[in-house]
């Protein structure tokens, strides 16, 4: 049972009728969460707003995954950790980067396994990291954009996994195979 209303096409508030359209177009269905977000128009706005900002980020599809899940397991979403696995799968991630980001275990790239910590870090910390945190991420290999990048997708995790977890959005029929507890 949720406790927050899933919207349809026909119950959505009239403002968020377009943004539901859009995400039926866009994934062939309206996934719950959109549902739930629809309830507010500008929280599904900005959701969609910050998803699109973070997918076309220097972020490759790996290091989207890793910032999605390890926020999601961070979390613990029950909605989103399943979601980002159906969705590591349709954007051809390596299974095993979705297996270690889900089972909480270290990542065998070093580069894929310094943006999860570094991401951590910033979850955990709310953002009071060190110096020697940048340090050790820029050695990685990134760089201040792709500080700024995993605060963006932080962003958009926030609103959907505290959304979920008041929500208690069931998982979507597609990704109830890839169900998840922490």
């Amino acid at each position: 049972m949720t406790s927050l209303k899933i919207q349809s096409l026909e119950s959505a508030p009239e403002e968020s009728k377009e943004l539901l359209e859009k995400s039926k177009k866009a994934y062939g269905m309206i996934p719950g969460l959109h549902g739930v977000l629809a309830g507010a128009p500008g929280i599904l706005d900005a959701y969609q707003k910050l998803h699109e900002l973070f997918v076309d980020s220097s972020f490759n599809n790996e290091e989207l995954t890793v910032v999605w899940q390890s926020i999601n397991v961070e979390h613990e979403c029950h909605y989103c950790v399943p979601a980002h696995t159906g969705i590591a799968k349709m954007m051809k991630v390596d299974d095993a980067i979705t297996e270690a980001l889900r089972n909480e275990t270290k990542l065998e790239d070093s580069k894929l396994e310094a943006l999860r910590t570094m991401t951590l870090k910033i979850v955990r910390n709310r953002g009071n990291v060190t110096q020697e945190d940048l340090d050790a991420f820029y050695e990685a290999g990134y760089g201040e954009r792709q500080v700024l990048e995993i605060i963006l997708g932080l962003s958009q995790k926030t609103i959907s996994n505290y959304v979920n977890h008041i929500a208690n959005t069931p998982v979507d029929e597609g990704f109830k195979k890839y169900d998840w507890s922490k």
